[in-house]
């Protein structure tokens, strides 16, 4: 089976204020099977997105994914498997919405977790997509680039939201 790794990376280059050097990628195509790296507020040109807005972090992550699904040959509909990743119960009803536009009708299974932090402290939600290409669709040629040219945006430190208790 033939892997395909697109938009390639090192996390020296992404989190230059981190001590990283990890070789990774966005997408990775193994035969009919899609796994996408964790989508963030951070779009694919490494500029953070809404700040404080977990809704407006969820429609990036999403659109993020869809751009990546397919440039690896597949689409929104072969997603199977979603895990979600929020920093605060409080964020789960925008989050959950915003994503369930994304996914009408396409039924994958789904996680969620609550966490205590994610990579980058103005990052409220991240969301990891696997994706199955039906068969006698597996055909198409991924159209991605090889290379990613992420280098993150310096942001002004955020003081991080409290968590919320459960009742």
């Amino acid at each position: 089976m033939t892997h395909t790794r697109l938009r390639k990376f090192n996390t020296r280059e992404a989190y230059p204020d981190q001590k990283l050097d990890n070789d990774v990628c966005m997408v990775v195509r193994a035969g009919n099977t899609v796994y996408v790296r964790g989508q963030t507020a951070m779009d694919l040109d490494g500029k953070i997105v809404g700040i404080g807005d977990a809704a407006a972090q969820a429609e990036n992550a999403m659109a993020c994914a869809k751009i990546l699904l397919e440039e690896a040959g597949s689409k929104l509909q072969d997603v199977v498997k979603i895990t979600i990743y929020i920093t605060d119960r409080a964020y789960r009803e925008p989050v959950y919405q915003e994503i369930g536009k994304w996914l009408k009708g396409v039924y994958p299974c789904s996680t969620g977790l609550i966490v205590q932090g994610l990579a980058r402290p103005e990052w409220v939600m991240e969301i990891d997509v696997e994706a199955v290409i039906p068969e006698g669709k597996s055909g198409q040629a991924t159209t991605g680039p090889e290379w990613a040219d992420i280098k993150l945006k310096k942001t002004k430190p955020r003081k991080r939201r409290r968590q919320t208790r459960a009742a």
